[in-house]
């Protein structure tokens, strides 16, 4: 027996990458799922389309501008109208703008700290309020970045950004258990996001610098997230699960030979 049949998920950011991969392996599992997106409409009505012909899953895409704070504090509760409840929330939709710290554009700085902090704890304040009133043992996952876990040049702000929510997903986690929701993140690393020759010639070279020797994909996510929310993983909370194939594991900075790799990217001055 399918216990996810007939469960009910919001998947922000859901009109490709990661959140596609997301969107699809819960609706495979039994999920009916309302998803986000902010530009890519044709995207996201393929993703429901594929759901409904392939998974027979209730499923609706919602053009939402994240960023912004009135969007974001009505999106649980439109979700909820639209499914008839709520047992997940993936937060999921963010943006990466790389600069350094002393060029950034102060609009800039306000976007990513809007819209992957603000906007996922907006999200986890109205689903935890949902699922405690409703005496729901529901699951929240944060999509964070191995960036989060590991500093580089020119992230200062949204690999900030990813660490506190790293670290937010840790008290939310603490504040749910007591009624049995669960709170996790998971991290990725080196995923493949976007299609084309020229990204696929990228993606092959970064495979080279990887232990398992492949980048990831959104289903490597997607399959992740469904195992976590699963009652096989009913006693983790407050975890983040870095799905980089071993990308940012700790390596030997003092081997100076070309063929050993890099360390923390290109310093910029």
């Amino acid at each position: 027996m399918n216990n996810e049949l007939g469960k009910k998920a919001l998947v922000t950011g859901g009109s490709r990458g990661i959140g596609r991969g997301i969107a699809l392996s819960l609706a495979a599992r039994g999920y009916d799922v309302v998803i986000t997106y902010r530009s890519a409409k044709e995207e996201a009505d393929e993703v429901i389309a594929f759901i409904e012909k392939e998974y027979g899953r209730g499923a609706v895409a919602l053009h939402a501008e994240l960023s912004n704070e009135e969007t974001a504090l009505g999106l649980v509760d439109q979700a909820i109208k639209e499914l008839g409840g709520l047992d997940v929330l993936v937060n999921n939709a963010g943006l990466t703008i790389t600069s350094p710290l002393a060029k950034m554009a102060v609009k800039d700085i306000n976007y990513l700290l809007n819209l992957n902090l603000k906007t996922p704890l907006l999200l986890m304040r109205a689903a935890a309020g949902y699922m405690m009133g409703q005496g729901k043992k529901g699951s929240i996952i944060n999509i964070a970045s191995t960036r989060g876990k590991r500093a580089y040049p020119v992230d200062a702000v949204y690999g900030g950004t990813k660490a506190a929510l790293i670290r937010a997903t840790e008290s939310v986690a603490l504040e749910c258990a007591p009624h049995g929701i669960r709170v996790n993140c998971i991290a990725p690393g080196a995923t493949k996001v976007r299609e084309g020759k020229e990204r696929e010639e990228g993606y092959k070279k970064l495979g080279q610098k990887i232990p398992l020797g492949r980048v990831g994909t959104p289903a490597d996510i997607g399959e992740a997230v469904v195992w976590l929310v699963s009652d096989q993983a009913s006693y983790i909370t407050g975890e983040t699960i870095k799905i980089d194939g071993g990308l940012i594991l700790p390596g030997m900075p003092e081997d100076v030979r070309p063929e050993a790799g890099y360390g923390w990217g290109e310093i910029r001055k």
